[in-house]
């Protein structure tokens, strides 16, 4: 039941992600990927808002949970996932695992889809 709950999550950020994308590119313009960015701001607000509500006012059952934060957040953008993890860190004054996870997730991120693109480039 609980894959069911995360993926109908996943499938609502998902198109949620497409139309704040479209809706952002439309506004915007297409000279920089603002879609982007717009998306992993709001994802990050609010993954943002919703550790705040589990770890201080436990309003979200934890059946709920997986539902929005992987399924629903998730979707929208695994970004937030990251912001998370690197505002952890933080809070556990763990600097170092901070600027690493940034680093990291950054650098890897843009060299892997690099290697991608260039074993299927045309």
């Amino acid at each position: 039941m609980m894959l069911l709950m995360v993926a109908i999550g996943g499938a609502i950020g998902s198109v949620l992600r497409y139309l704040t994308s479209n809706w952002s590119t439309s506004y915007f313009g297409i000279g920089f990927p603002l879609g982007t960015l717009v998306v992993n701001v709001i994802g990050s607000f609010f993954i943002g808002l919703l550790f705040s509500l589990i770890e201080r006012h436990t309003l979200i059952s934890s059946y709920w949970r997986p539902f929005v934060s992987v399924g629903l957040i998730g979707g929208f953008t695994t970004f937030s996932t990251f912001s998370l993890d690197t505002l952890l860190f933080i809070i556990q004054a763990e600097y170092y695992k901070a600027c690493l996870n940034v680093v990291l997730n950054l650098s890897l991120g843009i060299l892997a889809v690099t290697i991608g693109y260039i074993i299927l480039k045309p």
